[in-house]
């Protein structure tokens, strides 16, 4: 009997312990959908264009500092409905991460937050009537008003580049990637002849922390993931090049670090050629200055990015190069009642003796999402006493495979195994799902032990 006693407690204890589990990997919103009250009816209403670091930031920002208040309202207008964490994508690549998990659910997560959502694509703003135009003739009022659009790949004008390559912008284009990487083993498993050397020659342009991080990723999908299921194919036949215009790779880091990289880079059989700028493209060649050529039919660029092209028909003052031109309170010129952060926005670096603009990183935005909640506030509350933005870089980190990566934080700097396990805690803990994380440590806890199903699955983009 007193077993029996003993096991019901055991079995109530634990089902008590999965319910409170499963409630806090699923809060309830703040407002139950039929009571939250519609945008429209709050009095002071605060729209932001565009869910990404900066956007996402912005709102839920706004929402906990409004918390107790029922005057304001936030709704965030965005392309897709849902969030991309851009430190893991290039992970997609490898299927190190699955994509479902690193593309997070917008909508679910504003709405916990106590914001209002909408998916629609932005075709200009009316700054003297206070609306958003949106496709489908669609307008939505606004009282403040959050740029937040992110940008887009910069081809800077080089010939073939749009057309023959791929970009890194997303979730959708890690996957690309890794289809085109699959695409060309199949090719080649069916080939008896000799294989063009171009089959399985793979170059990834660009060498800042996404171009190497693309490049190290491919190389584990050939060598860990699809060797074993290829065993016609001599995986050591891949060649993959990483091509940087400056005379370094990933140029913001201390040179030890560069150091470091570079020679994990080079054991993994990866081609690093600095001080090469592309010339033109072809649909089976890169040719370089100078004159070089590699033949390839796989070319990855992740080299430059620019303002995203829908902020260039808002009407705002624009610099073609930078963006939105915003002082330092992130307000947009000659408006007070619009502000733009993130990649999307020319934002000074104060701490630049040349006048140069803050770098388009994911840090970047989230600070200055911070200070644009905190001064739309100020704004709407009649409070003049402004903040203005002072960038303030927390480090970088950099991962080349689960087994290493180049880490500066705070101004420490280290390399290796253990910088690889810190670089995935310090992410995992950043993803604002609690699903995702969970699923993501799952990823990888099982990485260690299996290795992951690499298929190709198609879509109609990419036919």
């Amino acid at each position: 009997m007193n077993r029996l006693v003993k096991g019901g407690l055991v079995l109530g204890g634990l089902v008590l312990g999965l319910g409170a589990l499963r409630r806090t990997l699923n809060p309830t919103p703040r407002y139950a959908p039929w009571e939250k009250p519609p945008y429209g009816e709050f009095e002071k209403k605060v729209l932001i264009l565009g869910g990404g670091f900066g956007g996402y930031t912005a709102a839920t920002d706004l929402c906990r500092l409004t918390r107790s208040r029922d005057d304001v309202g936030v709704l965030v207008i965005a392309r897709d409905n849902f969030f991309t964490f851009w430190p893991m994508v290039p992970g997609i690549v490898s299927s190190d991460i699955d994509s479902r998990n690193v593309a997070q659910p917008l909508r679910r997560a504003l709405i916990l937050a106590g914001a209002s959502f909408r998916r629609a694509r932005v075709t200009g703003v009316d700054p003297d009537r206070r609306v958003v135009q949106a496709a489908g003739g669609l307008e939505f009022p606004y009282d403040q008003l959050v740029i937040s659009l992110g940008g887009q790949p910069n081809f800077f004008g080089i010939p073939g580049v749009e057309e023959h390559s791929l970009t890194m912008r997303g979730v959708e284009d890690a996957e690309r990637v890794r289809n085109r990487v699959i695409e060309r083993f199949e090719e080649v498993s069916l080939i008896r002849d000799d294989v063009p050397e171009s089959k399985l020659t793979f170059v990834v342009i660009g060498g800042g922390a996404t171009g190497v991080e693309v490049a190290s990723e491919i190389h584990t999908l050939v060598h860990e993931n699809l060797a074993p299921d290829y065993p016609n194919i001599d995986p050591y036949r891949v060649r993959i090049y990483l091509i940087e215009a400056l005379p370094n790779i990933l140029p913001e880091l201390d040179p030890a670090l560069r150091r470091a990289a570079r020679i994990r880079l080079l054991n993994e059989r990866i081609e690093v050629l600095t001080g090469a700028m592309a010339e033109e493209i072809t649909g089976d060649c890169v040719k370089l200055k100078g004159g070089k050529e590699i033949d390839t039919e796989n070319v990855i660029w992740t080299a430059g990015n620019r303002p995203n092209q829908t902020v260039h028909d808002l009407g705002l003052p624009y610099d073609q190069r930078t963006g939105i031109k915003v002082d330092l309170t992130l307000r947009v010129e000659d408006h007070s009642d619009i502000w733009a952060i993130g990649d999307c926005a020319a934002v000074q670096d104060v701490h630049r003796e040349d006048g140069g603009i803050v770098p388009p990183t994911a840090q970047a935005a989230i600070q200055q999402g911070h200070l644009a909640a905190r001064n739309v506030l100020k704004t709407i509350d009649g409070n003049g006493d402004l903040g203005e933005f002072e960038y303030k870089p927390l480090g970088q980190l950099v991962e080349l495979g689960s087994d290493f990566a180049v880490n500066e934080v705070m101004g420490v700097r280290f390399t290796g195994a253990l910088a690889a396990v810190f670089w995935r805690m310090a992410y995992l803990v950043r993803l604002n799902s609690p699903q995702s994380k969970v699923r993501v440590a799952a990823d990888w806890i099982v990485g260690i032990f299996l290795r992951p199903a690499v298929t190709q699955i198609r879509s109609t983009s990419d036919e």
